[in-house]
């Protein structure tokens, strides 16, 4: 997959090196040139030096037609321009940012942005659970985003492996519609079906409800 990070400081240096790890293609975008060469240095990854929410600035980068934009500075309205202009502009199919302002999420929504992290320790928790972060970027909505579909990969450290669906607490509106295992092709679960680590979990949620569910699957 190919992912940009903009902007962020400490929670972008995790993310990155999650990703990378991953072996996803990463290009970096901030304004900061002492941190550009740090992350450079450190990650063995391109770099741009600049400010991310202006056009030309992505448009140097390169970004046209990626995968996804995480969009991190510490300017809400910053991380809006970067997601609008990465999907308007050069046809990126996903773009996620976080916001300082609680407000903020429900706009940005409304705006065209997939995927809002709306608080400080949210971001932290996330970022802190490496494959949560990568299931964000692996959701896809339908019907205006009033359904979203998430796939979530269960890790050992889960407190969900070894239980039984019916005994996993999920909030309403939420339905595990299918489970991919290595050992088989597909499963159609049920309340008894047990959750093993490495199971990809397609999970149906409403998007009042994403966030949550993917917390107590991720919970460890």
């Amino acid at each position: 997959m190919r992912i940009v990070v903009a902007g962020g400081r400490t929670q972008a240096d995790f993310l990155i090196g999650t990703l990378v790890k991953k072996k996803h293609k990463i290009i970096v975008i901030n304004d900061d040139l002492q941190y550009c060469d740090y992350l450079a240095s450190t990650h063995k990854i391109p770099v741009v030096h600049g400010d991310p929410s202006k056009y030309f600035v992505l448009e140097e980068a390169g970004i046209k037609d990626y995968d996804v934009v995480i969009a991190l500075t510490h300017r809400d309205a910053d991380n809006l321009a970067i997601c609008q202009y990465a999907k308007r502009c050069f046809g990126v199919k996903k773009v996620i940012c976080t916001v300082a302002n609680p407000k903020n999420a429900e706009l940005f929504k409304e705006l065209g942005v997939n995927t809002v992290i709306s608080s400080t320790h949210m971001v932290a928790q996330y970022i802190a659970q490496a494959t949560t972060v990568e299931n964000l970027i692996k959701t896809m909505s339908i019907e205006d985003e009033k359904v979203i579909i998430s796939e979530l990969l269960v890790e050992p450290n889960y407190a969900c492996v070894g239980k039984t669906l019916m005994n996993i607490t999920l909030p309403p509106n939420t339905i595990i519609g299918c489970i991919i295992r290595k050992s088989s092709d597909m499963i159609v679960p049920n309340g008894n079906t047990e959750i093993k680590s490495g199971d990809k979990l397609l999970v149906i949620a409403s998007p009042e409800t994403q966030e949550k569910v993917i917390a107590a699957i991720a919970k460890q």
